[in-house]
């Protein structure tokens, strides 16, 4: 795959650890509205996280192609591969450094950062590197994710 294989309407969702529950929901919620909304989007994570999100979205109706998360960020790297939007996933130190990574490997993609969990605010106090930042301490409960993700991406209804 060649850089220009990528086009400007694709998504990279970058999953981790799959301990808390609220990721797969919601993953499954934006891997869906963004193909809705006409992008291509790869989903990355390591095997257990894959294999949840496949498993639940046993039709594809959400979640289409899928790449190994080391894969992907060495294609990055080697700049096979690119992408107009990141979300990154975080609810410890590794996902949060995944996000760095991936600000790196892809300094003008507009980089969206969900941090969620027990210590969501502890983490999030500690990202230094420019994103958009969807926090919440949702661990079981993906109602106000959505709601931050809607207003993010503009898909909230207005209220006025």
């Amino acid at each position: 795959m060649t850089p220009q294989a990528e086009t400007d309407e694709s998504a990279l969702l970058v999953f981790g650890c799959p301990e808390v529950p609220v990721q797969a929901a919601i993953g499954l919620y934006l891997a869906g509205r963004l193909a809705e909304d006409g992008y291509d989007v790869l989903c990355a994570g390591n095997a257990s996280v894959l294999g949840l999100l496949r498993v639940s979205d046993w039709r594809q109706h959400y979640i289409g192609k899928t790449i190994d998360l080391d894969r992907c960020i060495g294609e990055l790297a080697e700049r096979k591969r690119n992408a107009a939007l990141c979300v990154v996933f975080a609810h410890n130190d590794a996902g949060v450094s995944y996000a760095a990574t991936v600000r790196h490997l892809l300094p003008n993609a507009r980089l969206l950062l969900i941090i969620f969990g027990r210590i969501a605010e502890e983490l999030a106090a500690g990202v230094e590197f420019p994103c958009e930042k969807v926090v919440e301490k949702a661990v079981h409960n993906p109602g106000k994710l959505k709601i931050g993700i809607d207003e993010v991406f503009g898909w909230r209804a207005s209220t006025s």
